[in-house]
Order: C-alpha cells, then sequence, then structure tokens
C-alpha cells in the first residue's frame, strides 16, 4: 500500500463520500473507488458498509484507520524534519592551516550569527589529509592551499594568497633592498610536513625555477616555524597572510626576492557526489564572494 492509498481512504472517511473525497483530491470518482478496492483486496477485509448510498466504517475500517493517520502524520513529520535540514543540522568544514588561522574564524563566527540553527565542526589539518576526509565523507567542505588531486572533487577558487620569503632580522639578507633567488640554495629551510599545500606551492615553485633547498627543521605548526625563523634557526617561506605581523613587528624581516613569486589560490572543495543543502551553499557563498562576506557579517 502507498502513501497515496491511506491518504485517499482518510479522506473518504473524513467525508464518507467517495465524490466529495474525489472533488477534495482533485481525483475522478472511479479513482478513488478503485483506490479503496485495492486497499480491500490487499487487506482481505471490507473497509465500508455501503447501505442505502450511504458509507458506514466496518470494525476493519476503523482500525486501519487510526493506523492511516498515525502513518500520514509520521510522513508529515519526516518531511519537516528533513526540510529542518536544509537551514540547520550539522556543517562540518575541513581547513588547511593558513585557512584555519586566518580566514575561518571570520567566516565561521559571522556565518554562525545569520545561521544559528547550524552547528559549524571545524577541522583542521593539512590539504593532504583534508581532500582524505572530504572522499571518505567525514567533511562537507574543505578550505585548502593549492590544488587536490582527486578527481572525485570540485574545487572552487576562493581568493589569491603569496607565500613570501621570511628571515631574523639578525639573517645575513635582512637589509637587503632585494634577494637573488640563487642566494636561497646557500640557506636551509624550515618547512612545512609533506601533505601542506605551502609545502607543496614552495617546492613546486622552486623547481620550477630549478633552485635546490635543504631543509633542517620539517614541521606542521606555522607558529613553530615562525618563532624558529625570528631566532634564526633558519629561514622560511610562509602565507604574507601568517607573517605579517611578525613583519610589522620586526621580528621577522621579509626582503623581497627577485624574479620569483610563491603565488597560490585558497580553494573550497566537496564531493562531487555531494548533496549540497541551502546551509552548505550559503557557506560557499560567503567563502567565494568578498561582497557575500561582508553580507553574512551586516546581517548578523
Amino acid at each position: 500500500m502507498t502513501l497515496r492509498h491511506f491518504q485517499i481512504f482518510v479522506t473518504v472517511c473524513d467525508l464518507m463520500n467517495m465524490t466529495a473525497a474525489a472533488e477534495t483530491l482533485y481525483m475522478s470518482q472511479p479513482a478513488v473507488s478503485q483506490a479503496i478496492a485495492e486497499m480491500e483486496k490487499h487487506y482481505k477485509a471490507r473497509l465500508f458498509d455501503r447501505l442505502s448510498r450511504k458509507l458506514y466504517l466496518t470494525e476493519a475500517g476503523e482500525k486501519l484507520l487510526s493506523y492511516a493517520r498515525h502513518i500520514i502524520r509520521m510522513n508529515s513529520e519526516i518531511e519537516r524534519s528533513m526540510q529542518s535540514l536544509q537551514t540547520a543540522g550539522t556543517l562540518r568544514i575541513g581547513a588547511s592551516v593558513t585557512v584555519g588561522a586566518h580566514l575561518l574564524p571570520e567566516l565561521v563566527s559571522a556565518y554562525g550569527q545569520v545561521y544559528p540553527a547550524v552547528r559549524v565542526e571545524v577541522t583542521e589539518s593539512n590539504t593532504r589529509l583534508i581532500e582524505e576526509y572530504l572522499l571518505a565523507d567525514r567533511l562537507d567542505l574543505g578550505i585548502v592551499e593549492g590544488e587536490t588531486s582527486s578527481p572525485e572533487l570540485l574545487s572552487l577558487p576562493m581568493q589569491k594568497d603569496e607565500l613570501i620569503f621570511v628571515c631574523s632580522p639578525a639573517h645575513r639578507l635582512a637589509a637587503c633592498e632585494s634577494v637573488d633567488p640563487v642566494e636561497l640554495e646557500k640557506e636551509t629551510f624550515i618547512i612545512r610536513e609533506e601533505g601542506s599545500g605551502t609545502r607543496k606551492t614552495f617546492e613546486s615553485v622552486m623547481a620550477s625555477h630549478q633552485l635546490s633547498w635543504h631543509a633542517s627543521w620539517v614541521c606542521s605548526n606555522a607558529d613553530t616555524i615562525r618563532k624558529a625563523v625570528s631566532r634564526n634557526l633558519g629561514v622560511a617561506v610562509l602565507s604574507r597572510l601568517s607573517v605579517a605581523d611578525a613583519v610589522a613587528e620586526g621580528t621577522l624581516c621579509a626582503p623581497p626576492l627577485q624574479n620569483i613569486r610563491f603565488e597560490r589560490t585558497f580553494q573550497v572543495v566537496y564531493h562531487r557526489n555531494k548533496y549540497v543543502t541551502p546551509a552548505m551553499q550559503q557557506f560557499i557563498d560567503a567563502c567565494l564572494k568578498p561582497e557575500r562576506r561582508e553580507e553574512v557579517g551586516s546581517n548578523a
């Protein structure tokens, strides 16, 4: 029996008239009669007595009516519950380290003020792990540094970012107006771990300029890298977002490099087969459009 059968049956019970039920349901009277006949055949019980052109519920009909109303009510509750997930529920977001530290807090805060019914859960890790979590459906959205490798993921460009060379104020290159990239081959680098978008960009650009490099320290924490560089334990190439304050304070120096730029684009990523709910789409919009981010903040 289908939900439609139960809806027809309940309507007939409420009106006790096949013709009136057909008009209410925008059906033909024979179609209503056929649906009731199908139910009686299925349950092997007469649901109505037809006396003097009037309908009367049988004992079987009374019993089925109780179930039918419950089924219809449960279906309505399912519809309401599932629809509420469109603007409520949980949104699982993964962010690579730079994004998580410098962009995501503002986005999540503004989004939460406009959509308080949506609980946002954040996982911060490197780009490779965020990609793995998306493929395993452990995350709904990812915001990562640079490109992902899986063809199962869709990537939308969010905003440009630039990595810059930084060193200690006590370093030999600190006072240079500009630095020949060949000088980088003489330095020891403090770099991010394998799987990091920052490291991938660094390696790719260095290789494209046929520059070799040596790492003295591999670290998954950008704050640790900044502190180590400030103590002249090595040099680094980090996001301008992550070192701007340290450069302004004078704890790091950022002499410009000649004819070499470490550029990338932050990407909003999700599985191509993922159902994008309105709540999820609103967050994507806030990430992709600067004017939308301002709107989210102004609506708070």
